[in-house]
């Protein structure tokens, strides 16, 4: 766990504070909105088990939510719609819903870190750091709010559009998705530019 805040440790030792962790879900499938989390965590704080979303069971996911959010200083979670997607492309619509989830802290970061390598149009002073849901306990805390929220909105678009079987792929495309595509046709959030390559 320690590792875990060996990066936040050496900015903080620096004399910036408070630092904000910012991760994203849903930026490959091909239906639903891109989701976005911004979490402060107290310095140090340890969350056992806090790891990458992506490593986790969702039944963790849901456990760990719950811990990050009644631990956090403060956390803000935020979507970027289809149409925004369809609008701006999916990297655009990625730093929408990250700007948004950054407005929404109820403490300004001093410096926000990004997973990824990208961060141009953040609106606060950020940095990009690589595989950091799996390094920043901050970016890691994020990417599991980011992902559980963004799989109970695609649970309930699975009630309004059964047939696509969302609630087992999230919208992601699978065999079963695709086929499922085909057979109904999209629905109104798929997003449109991502079936372009669809045979």
């Amino acid at each position: 766990m320690t590792e875990l805040w060996s990066l936040e440790n050496e900015i903080y030792d620096g004399g910036v504070s408070p630092l904000s962790g910012v991760d994203e879900a849903g930026r490959g499938p091909l239906a639903g909105p891109v989701c976005a989390a911004a979490v402060i965590l107290p310095r140090g704080a340890v969350i056992e088990g806090l790891n990458d979303s992506k490593k986790l069971s969702e039944k963790r996911r849901e456990a760990l939510y719950d811990e990050i959010v009644s631990r956090a200083i403060a956390y803000g979670i935020a979507f970027a719609t289809v149409e925004e997607i369809e609008e701006r492309n999916i990297l655009g619509a990625t730093f929408l819903a990250m700007n948004r989830a950054i407005a929404q802290l109820s403490v300004k970061p001093a410096l926000a870190l990004i997973d990824g390598n990208r961060n141009r149009d953040i609106a606060v002073p950020s940095r990009c750091v690589i595989g950091g849901d799996g390094k920043c306990a901050d970016i890691a805390a994020a990417s599991i709010l980011a992902k559980v929220t963004r799989d109970r909105w695609m649970l309930q678009m699975a009630e309004r559009y059964p047939q696509y079987g969302f609630d087992r792929h999230k919208g992601y495309g699978t065999a079963a998705h695709y086929a499922a595509i085909r057979q109904y046709g999209p629905s109104p959030i798929h997003r449109m530019s991502f079936l372009r390559k669809m045979h």
